[in-house]
Protein backbone atom coordinates (compact mmCIF):
# COMPACT_ATOMS: atom_id res chain seq x y z
CA UNK A 1 0.00 0.00 0.00
CA UNK A 2 2.92 2.28 1.02
CA UNK A 3 5.76 3.13 -0.83
CA UNK A 4 7.70 4.94 2.13
CA UNK A 5 6.78 7.04 5.54
CA UNK A 6 8.70 10.01 6.26
CA UNK A 7 8.94 11.03 10.10
CA UNK A 8 10.16 14.52 10.40
CA UNK A 9 13.25 15.37 12.91
CA UNK A 10 15.38 18.05 14.28
CA UNK A 11 18.38 16.55 15.12
CA UNK A 12 19.44 14.22 12.33
CA UNK A 13 22.20 12.53 14.50
CA UNK A 14 20.06 11.87 17.87
CA UNK A 15 17.38 10.48 15.93
CA UNK A 16 19.52 8.11 14.14
CA UNK A 17 21.20 6.66 17.03
CA UNK A 18 17.21 6.04 18.38
CA UNK A 19 15.73 4.30 15.15
CA UNK A 20 18.60 2.13 14.41
CA UNK A 21 18.29 -0.39 17.38
CA UNK A 22 14.49 0.21 16.81
CA UNK A 23 14.72 -0.95 13.32
CA UNK A 24 17.60 -3.57 14.09
CA UNK A 25 14.77 -5.24 16.51
CA UNK A 26 12.07 -5.90 13.71
CA UNK A 27 14.48 -6.60 11.53
CA UNK A 28 14.69 -3.83 9.56
CA UNK A 29 17.42 -2.77 7.07
CA UNK A 30 19.16 0.27 7.04
CA UNK A 31 18.64 0.95 3.02
CA UNK A 32 21.27 4.52 3.21
CA UNK A 33 21.92 6.99 5.96
CA UNK A 34 23.50 10.43 4.26
CA UNK A 35 24.19 12.50 7.41
CA UNK A 36 25.33 15.37 4.35
CA UNK A 37 21.00 15.22 3.48
CA UNK A 38 20.00 14.55 7.09
CA UNK A 39 17.83 11.66 6.09
CA UNK A 40 18.14 7.79 6.56
CA UNK A 41 15.90 5.11 5.32
CA UNK A 42 14.80 1.60 6.41
CA UNK A 43 13.11 -1.69 4.60
CA UNK A 44 12.38 -4.94 5.28
CA UNK A 45 14.70 -7.39 5.01
CA UNK A 46 13.11 -8.92 2.09
CA UNK A 47 12.11 -6.46 -0.01
CA UNK A 48 12.63 -2.98 -1.19
CA UNK A 49 9.85 -0.84 0.23
CA UNK A 50 8.00 0.00 2.17
CA UNK A 51 10.54 2.73 3.49
CA UNK A 52 10.53 4.33 6.91
CA UNK A 53 12.39 7.86 6.53
CA UNK A 54 13.53 10.05 9.03
CA UNK A 55 15.08 13.59 8.16
CA UNK A 56 15.08 16.96 8.70
CA UNK A 57 11.90 19.00 7.76
CA UNK A 58 11.65 20.41 4.50
CA UNK A 59 11.12 24.24 5.57
CA UNK A 60 10.54 25.74 8.74
CA UNK A 61 11.17 24.31 12.34
CA UNK A 62 9.91 20.10 13.00
CA UNK A 63 6.73 19.87 14.67
CA UNK A 64 5.54 16.75 15.18
CA UNK A 65 1.78 17.39 14.55
CA UNK A 66 -1.59 15.91 16.07
CA UNK A 67 -2.99 12.64 14.98
CA UNK A 68 -0.07 11.56 12.89
CA UNK A 69 1.71 8.18 14.21
CA UNK A 70 3.67 5.47 12.30
CA UNK A 71 2.79 1.93 13.71
CA UNK A 72 5.45 -0.76 13.26
CA UNK A 73 4.39 -4.50 12.92
CA UNK A 74 5.78 -6.74 15.28
CA UNK A 75 6.52 -10.92 15.33
CA UNK A 76 5.38 -11.51 18.99
CA UNK A 77 3.88 -9.90 22.02
CA UNK A 78 7.65 -10.08 23.37
CA UNK A 79 9.14 -8.11 20.77
CA UNK A 80 6.34 -5.25 21.75
CA UNK A 81 7.74 -5.32 25.04
CA UNK A 82 11.20 -5.52 24.15
CA UNK A 83 10.49 -2.78 21.25
CA UNK A 84 8.71 -0.14 24.01
CA UNK A 85 11.47 -0.61 26.86
CA UNK A 86 14.23 -0.11 24.23
CA UNK A 87 12.67 2.96 22.92
CA UNK A 88 12.20 4.24 26.54
CA UNK A 89 15.91 3.25 27.15
CA UNK A 90 16.68 5.28 23.99
CA UNK A 91 15.16 8.82 25.18
CA UNK A 92 11.85 8.08 23.75
CA UNK A 93 8.84 9.09 26.32
CA UNK A 94 6.32 6.76 27.32
CA UNK A 95 2.62 7.08 25.45
CA UNK A 96 1.29 3.78 26.17
CA UNK A 97 2.85 0.44 28.18
CA UNK A 98 2.52 -2.73 26.05
CA UNK A 99 -0.50 -4.79 26.21
CA UNK A 100 -3.66 -5.96 24.77
CA UNK A 101 -5.88 -3.16 23.67
CA UNK A 102 -8.87 -5.02 22.73
CA UNK A 103 -11.38 -2.13 21.36
CA UNK A 104 -9.21 -2.50 18.13
CA UNK A 105 -9.95 -5.80 18.07
CA UNK A 106 -9.03 -9.24 20.35
CA UNK A 107 -5.52 -9.73 19.52
CA UNK A 108 -4.16 -6.20 18.88
CA UNK A 109 -1.30 -6.16 21.21
CA UNK A 110 0.56 -2.63 21.33
CA UNK A 111 2.57 -0.21 22.98
CA UNK A 112 3.48 3.73 22.07
CA UNK A 113 5.95 5.69 22.48
CA UNK A 114 7.42 9.36 20.81
CA UNK A 115 10.75 10.12 20.03
CA UNK A 116 12.92 12.42 21.19
CA UNK A 117 11.23 15.05 18.42
CA UNK A 118 7.85 14.57 19.83
CA UNK A 119 6.82 11.88 16.73
CA UNK A 120 4.37 9.25 17.90
CA UNK A 121 5.43 5.43 17.23
CA UNK A 122 3.43 2.33 18.11
CA UNK A 123 4.64 -1.09 17.54
CA UNK A 124 2.21 -3.34 17.68
CA UNK A 125 1.23 -7.42 17.02
CA UNK A 126 -1.85 -8.95 15.70
CA UNK A 127 -1.46 -12.30 16.33
CA UNK A 128 -3.09 -14.51 18.92
CA UNK A 129 -0.59 -15.87 21.54
CA UNK A 130 -1.25 -19.46 22.42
Amino acid sequence: MFSHVRVGVSDYERALAFYAPLMDLLGHALKFAEPENDWAGWKPADADRPLFLIGGPFSGAHDPGNGQMAAFLAPDRATVARWHALALELGGADEGAPGLRPHYHANYYGAYVRDPDGNKLCVCCHAAEG
